[in-house]
């Protein structure tokens, strides 16, 4: 299993994907008509070979426009992972009482939606590919837009909640993969790499998609443009549509 692609959610969807670009160096691959089957628009943008999307509501009623209103504003709102053992995923999520919200299966990709409560925190989206090094949801030239000048790809993201250990656990059993304890904090280490990091409400908004590590080549270029922009925060942290985004080597 990896964690191939975090998604955002805006409530405007263009200045947020501009200043993303900006401050992190990256380009759009990939605006997808599909997703206004769920009311949304997108953008789709390569950090290496994973993905960052922010998503936006276009009409009343849709699960991103819910969730913009709880948490108050722009954060967090799904974490797909990839595996390539869909039929052994679908069965596990269904033997531990988690509904799928949605499901498709197409000749190069799958994907499963979990539903947000029942496993926590946010919409994990269980995903395969053919070929595995592949990747559907960002169109069909998606290697052309990559650019690792400034950033090479998302290592982590966290999820905060009232009770981190419970919501580990959960995570752990959905995606068959031990949870672990790190400097106070549960965390999944994912075997294809990528790691998923539970810890305490932070910021008051309640349960979500609170925080991405992303891989910096040039760490200093990123916090120039983001604390030009206003976005960097004490002890160099960027905070980007709603979420906190740390670098690391």
């Amino acid at each position: 299993m990896r964690l191939r692609q975090v998604a955002l959610v805006a409530r405007e969807l263009e200045p947020t994907v501009e200043a993303l670009c900006d401050v992190l160096g990256i380009e759009v691959a990939f605006r997808d008509p599909g997703v206004e089957v769920f009311g949304l628009r997108n953008a789709v943008m390569p950090l290496g070979d994973t993905f960052l999307e922010v998503v936006s509501p276009d009409r009343p009623g849709t699960t991103a426009g819910r969730l913009l209103e709880r948490r108050g504003g722009d954060g967090g709102y799904m974490v797909i992972v990839q595996s390539q053992d869909k039929d052994a995923d679908r069965a596990r999520a269904l033997s531990l009482g988690v509904r799928i919200v949605w499901e498709t299966q197409l000749e190069d990709a799958g994907t499963l939606h979990l539903h947000p409560r029942d496993v926590g925190g946010a919409i994990l989206s269980l995903d395969w590919m053919s070929p595995p090094e592949s990747w559907r949801w960002a169109g069909p030239r998606w290697r052309d837009a990559v650019r690792t000048d400034a950033v090479r790809g998302i290592a982590g993201v966290e999820i905060q909640a009232a009770d981190p250990l419970a919501m580990a656990r959960r995570w752990s059993e959905v995606l068959a993969t031990p949870a672990r304890s790190e400097a106070g904090e549960q965390a999944i280490g994912l075997s294809g790499g990528g790691t998923i990091r539970f810890c305490k409400d932070r910021d008051g908004r309640g349960e979500g998609v609170s925080g991405l590590v992303v891989a910096a080549a040039d760490p200093e270029r990123v916090r120039q443009r983001a604390r030009a922009r206003g976005a960097l925060r004490e002890g160099g942290e960027l905070l980007l549509c709603g979420v906190r985004i740390s670098l690391t080597a």
